[in-house]
């Protein structure tokens, strides 16, 4: 699409494409919507959530067709025809260092950063609302999908922008507005949807007795990991729960215990237990701790009476927007920054690790760095820090591209 674009509308063009990635998120939750409505939450949650999946077999077939329909760009054709493309690209793209440092240079000081603000405001901004905040998942994804269906046209103002002020400009804003604004955005996003977790967290505060030797750092990308430890235990029924907490170290030796207010509850050690005996213990903790919670006045879901739909819409619109504005003339500025001759090798690597990587991760970090503080906004560093290291670097590290003649590369 770039090689196709007029020289200074490459970022309209391409923030076009842009677009596909919240437009595909939109669709699948009006999918998703549409098979909870018809089968039933109970049929949904049991089997019917493979029919989204099967669905998209149809998205696949129709994408194949307009790929086999695509011509090749004109810089590319004549590249090919003069005998000029190049016949090692692996090597002329990662083995010399003239390229590879703008390779890395692209992934720590661009797509790190605008990974993980997408990531933020679209994939971990629905799981807070479900996750931390207990709203109703229809509701959570109507909310989300408002959210996109206003923010989407801003990928074009400002992919349309870019070719005007440049690239870089509006990603590094982006990427500072994001590290400085998440954390009163998250809170408001609690108090505005769900407030019972700011009164019960003032008058009935919980706290994690615990050694902390017996405490895991628990990143699980994969999901076989088993953590079984008292403090463990504890820590992932409350993270799960998002149930604040604050941790306080106990005597080496000693069996974790939560504190909810002036009430104790004794967790338990199950690393030597057999499967059934664990998932008897298990099963006895997670109900007396909900109790506890429950009389603490800790809610197992949001109140659709209290929660401040308006407020909660405009907050996720704004993470949307900050996304559209680090997305948007991303492709354009990876585009320029490579020759012809390797630009596809040279720009997958950063693209596909910035966003596969830093931004994949992005929830199992968070979820880890909640449980082992218990901070429920305490997994926002992740984002922060990274958007933060992306603006320091490409601004001083990466140059603007806006008015580069990529047809005489």
């Amino acid at each position: 699409m770039a090689e196709h674009a007029p020289r200074n509308r490459r970022g309209f063009f391409t923030s076009w494409i842009q677009t596909t990635a919240t437009l595909g998120l939109f669709l699948s939750l009006l999918v998703i919507l549409a098979c909870r409505t018809a089968l039933g939450t109970e049929a949904f949650e049991e089997w019917g959530w493979r029919i989204p999946f099967l669905l998209s077999i149809l998205l696949l077939i129709v994408s194949v067709y307009i790929r086999l329909q695509l011509s090749e760009s004109p810089v590319f054709q004549k590249m090919k025809d003069e005998g000029k493309a190049s016949k090692a690209p692996l090597t002329e793209s990662f083995a010399r260092w003239d390229n590879l440092k703008v390779v890395i240079m692209s992934l720590l000081g661009g797509t790190a950063g605008q990974a993980v603000v997408w990531y933020t405001g679209q994939f971990y901004a629905l799981f807070f609302l479900l996750q931390t905040l207990k709203i109703d998942p229809q509701t959570a994804n109507l909310l989300i999908a408002g959210s996109l269906l206003i923010g989407t046209p801003f990928f074009v103002i400002f992919g349309s922008l870019s070719d005007r002020i440049g690239r870089k400009p509006i990603i590094m804003v982006g990427c500072i507005l994001a590290a400085l604004t998440y954390f009163p955005i998250f809170h408001a996003l609690t108090q505005y949807g769900n407030p019972d977790v700011f009164i019960a967290q003032e008058k009935n505060p919980v706290k994690v007795i615990a050694n902390p030797d017996q405490c895991s750092f628990q990143f699980d990308p994969v999901g076989k990991a088993k953590f079984t430890s008292s403090c463990d235990l504890a820590k992932t029924l409350l993270a799960k729960r998002a149930i604040p907490y604050e941790n306080v170290t106990a005597e080496p030796g000693t069996v974790a215990q939560v504190r909810i207010g002036d009430k104790v509850v004794e967790s338990f050690d199950g690393s030597a237990l057999p499967a059934a005996d664990f998932k008897t213990r298990n099963d006895a903790f997670t109900a007396t701790l909900g109790t506890a919670l429950k009389e603490a006045g800790y809610p197992e879901k949001a109140d659709p009476a209290k929660t401040n739909y308006p407020m909660v819409l405009l907050l996720l619109t704004i993470l949307v927007i900050y996304v559209t504005m680090v997305y948007g003339p991303i492709a354009a500025w990876l585009v320029e920054l490579f020759p012809t001759r390797i630009r596809y090798t040279s720009m997958s690597l950063p693209y596909h690790i910035g966003n596969g990587w830093f931004g994949g991760f992005l929830p199992t970090v968070a979820f880890a760095m909640v449980a082992a503080t218990g901070d429920i906004y305490y997994g926002l560093w992740y984002p922060i820090v990274i958007a933060v290291m992306t603006a320091i670097l490409g601004t001083f590290f990466l140059p603007e591209t806006k008015d580069r003649d990529i047809l005489k590369d």
